[in-house]
């Protein structure tokens, strides 16, 4: 039996799409629904806006928390009013808060996935460095996380060996590709960092006290049609969530 994973989605306000019929959409970049399939499981999408996610976790044996636009820095005590930070969903917010506890205390094999990342981060108590370019260590240094555009680039991570993450992709080195302005600042408890870029922003946490979640600040959907060690994450998660089928 192929295990179904939920995939949350993004919210009304983050993209637009044109159309002459309708105005809002619920939306996932396709690669999330392929590296699930490619993995054999099931992709199963998980809208924001619900309050109710205990039927939610009675169908799925493995969740992917989905990147995304800003979480509100309230959650994590930053400030409102920083022009740095991008407009947030708050539908998206509070679902996802309500998700990302839940596949926790349940042990739900879980993938975490840059905006998902963060969030985890921020459920365990962590907070957020709102734009790396500001962060204090990070002044002088070149912005390897995104291109001059804003958009996608890749740069060199450092994987632990031993770690969850490096088991399940092979490898304790890799180029994935990211695009992301914000970070981990203060790690949330009951988190290890399993991985970091060169200039020491924190790549990847794995959650010590649960069988098997863990997250990435870049975005591993984006090459797992082409890379191993990015497909193998997916794989991973898919291959524990059968388990639970």
């Amino acid at each position: 039996m192929k295990p179904l994973v939920g995939i949350s989605i993004y919210g009304l306000s983050e993209y637009r799409v044109e159309t002459d019929h309708y105005e809002r959409h619920y939306l996932i970049p396709q690669e999330y629904v392929e590296a699930v399939r490619c993995s054999g499981g099931v992709p199963v999408l998980l809208p924001p806006g619900e309050d109710s996610i205990g039927p939610w976790l009675e169908v799925v044996q493995g969740v992917i928390m989905s990147g995304g636009t800003d979480l509100d820095p309230q959650l994590y005590g930053g400030a409102v009013d920083n022009p740095r930070v991008h407009r947030g969903d708050k539908p998206r917010d509070q679902t996802e808060l309500l998700l990302a506890r839940a596949v926790l205390e349940r042990e739900i094999p879980s993938l975490f996935i840059c905006r998902g990342f963060q969030l985890l981060n921020v459920v365990r108590g962590g907070t957020l460095h709102a734009h790396l370019p500001d962060a204090e260590a990070l002044v002088d240094v070149e912005d390897i996380h995104r291109d001059e555009a804003g958009l996608w680039t890749t740069h060199e991570v450092e994987v632990v060996a031993g770690s969850r993450l490096a088991k399940a992709m092979g490898v304790t080195a890799v180029r994935p590709v990211s695009g992301h302005h914000q970070g981990v600042d203060e790690v949330g408890r009951g988190l290890e960092v399993v991985a970091v870029a060169p200039d020491g922003v924190v790549e990847a946490l794995e959650v010590r006290d649960h069988p098997w979640a863990l997250g990435v600040q870049w975005h591993p959907e984006l090459t797992a049609a082409t890379e191993p060690s990015q497909h193998a994450i997916f794989a991973a998660l898919v291959d524990v969530a059968g388990g639970r089928a």
